[in-house]
């Protein structure tokens, strides 16, 4: 293993815009679409959400590292972000419970990142200028070399991600005694959603992404769930018909991040992709159904179209974004089935919307 040194490294943006800093993690090289997240807390579960796959990770708060790596706070099997940037790495770490640091965890992941980088100016640069690709290296400081290297990453728009973070098989999880059965497309699906799922009595089973509904509903599912995940929902065509089928069934079905897009696909609405996309812990959100705000957790560079979602007769609008009036939740005219933009299982983070569970649990409890 690496022993780790405060060695040179560079951040790299598609635009021509160089950043300086220290080698954080593997020293090596990486490429991805560069984001931010303005999350105080969480970065374990932000560096394992398989959302962020393809992304290098721009953390907004000073200090990431500082409470060390506990493996059971993970929301997959392994980290999913292509690369980190941050202010202060920190090894030394404080909590009893952690079981490492974040430097033997990155170095084991072989994850590279760049540190004693000005991630306010970063930040606001994105802000600005929008989502665009990146590549850090801290074994390649040639400027010329590494802009030939980014040119020939894809843009995150048109690429279809959720088959490469899916489960390869399917797998149960919950007691299979419970009241409901729940067929879970895994996109890039959170623990912590199978977690809630779980205390409220539904044994899920998830299936690999390209399944077909014909081999969901050999199981006989009460309801159907479609997770979270990377990529651009437009180049999902084969879950955009699995959805559609779905709905044909007439069987309940909740869709979070990329399910709620893909809901909106399946009914002529189109999607867009973001100029920055939201990500962090505090997004105000607006129940317009039962009027009252929720704090919410989000991530997503993806959303769907506003004007295509009041043009719908097959839509009803029930949540929507107070920062920029985007669309945070839809429902099916005539339909046992929603969706939300956020993440309402949210860990860490607030807990204002895990209700949304229990809406889709009694939607079954009526079916």
């Amino acid at each position: 293993m690496i022993n780790y040194t405060k060695l040179p490294a560079v951040l790299l943006l598609e635009d021509g815009t160089v950043y300086h800093g220290k080698a954080a993690g593997k020293i090596g090289t990486t490429t991805g679409e560069i984001c931010f997240n303005t999350g105080m807390t969480g970065y374990q579960e932000i560096f394992t959400d398989p959302s962020y796959f393809g992304q290098i990770m721009v953390t907004t708060n000073a200090h990431i590292g500082n409470y060390g790596i506990n493996q059971e706070e993970v929301e997959s099997g392994d980290i999913k972000i292509a690369g980190l940037v941050c202010k202060n790495f920190n090894i030394a770490y404080s909590r009893s419970q952690a079981d490492t640091s974040i430097q033997n965890y990155f170095q084991e992941e072989n994850i590279v990142g760049i540190s004693d980088v000005d991630t306010r100016s970063l930040v606001r640069h994105i802000r600005d200028k929008g989502a665009m690709n990146a590549i850090i290296s801290s074994e390649i400081l040639d400027i010329n070399l590494l802009k030939e290297k980014l040119a020939a990453v894809p843009s995150m728009e048109g690429l279809e991600l959720s088959s490469k973070v899916s489960t390869k098989e399917s797998y149960f999880y919950g007691n299979e005694h419970a009241a409901h059965r729940v067929a879970v497309l895994d996109l890039g699906v959170k623990k912590n959603i199978l977690r809630n799922f779980d205390e409220r009595e539904v044994y899920a089973k998830v299936f690999p992404a390209k399944t077909t509904f014909k081999e969901m509903e050999k199981w006989n599912p009460d309801g159907y769930f479609i997770s979270n995940g990377p990529g651009d929902p437009s180049a999902m065509a084969y879950a955009v018909d699995t959805v559609k089928e779905i709905l044909a069934s007439e069987k309940p079905l909740f869709g979070i991040c990329l399910g709620h897009q893909l809901l909106a696909l399946a009914n002529g609405i189109g999607t867009m992709k973001m100029f920055n996309g939201h990500r962090g812990l505090n997004h105000p959100v607006k129940n317009i159904i039962k009027d009252h705000c929720e704090v919410t957790s989000q991530n997503h560079g993806f959303g769907v179209i506003p004007e295509d979602v009041k043009k719908s007769d097959k839509i009803e609008i029930t949540h929507i974004n107070l920062n920029d009036h985007s669309i945070e939740g839809l429902r099916v005219k005539g339909k046992n089935a929603f969706s939300v933009q956020y993440h309402p299982e949210s860990s860490p983070g607030p807990h204002d919307s895990r209700y949304l569970f229990d809406d889709f649990i009694s939607m079954m409890n009526k079916n």
